[in-house]
């Protein structure tokens, strides 16, 4: 694949981040935040609701970010990349759903941090891929 190529898979992975993290979220920007939970529903029973909705956002943004890779990997049937990309992709739902649990709930990261760290994550991701094709 040309160097132009490769490039053009990290835009388009850049501009599904902001789409996903940015459109995509809806509801879960907010169910994401256990701050709703304790003024919406606050009941023991909801205390750790927040957490299945940081880690579906986490899991939509690894899907969607690492779909332009996947396309790549079947398009050139390289069976160790795809194998690669789904490893990252986990690592990615874990990673996305911590830095986002720091900016929403811990209060302990800023905006600019939160996605300082995505879009390392999206860089690694798509460097070892790259390094792979």
């Amino acid at each position: 694949m040309s160097i132009t190529g490769k490039l053009v898979i990290l835009a388009i992975m850049l501009f599904c981040h902001i789409a996903d993290d940015y459109y995509l979220q809806g509801i879960l920007s907010q169910l994401k935040q256990r701050e709703w939970w304790d003024k919406h529903a606050p009941y023991a029973l909801y205390r750790n609701d927040y957490r299945m909705a940081l880690f579906e956002h986490a899991f939509s943004w690894s899907f969607v970010t690492t779909v332009p890779l996947l396309v790549a990997a079947m398009c050139t049937a390289n069976g160790p990349l795809a194998r690669a990309i789904l490893g990252s992709y986990i690592v990615n739902t874990v990673v996305h759903a911590i830095i986002d649990d720091l900016k929403a709930n811990q209060l302990k990261i800023s905006l600019v941090l939160d996605q300082t760290v995505h879009f390392a994550q999206i860089a690694a991701t798509w460097g070892v891929a790259i390094l792979m094709m």
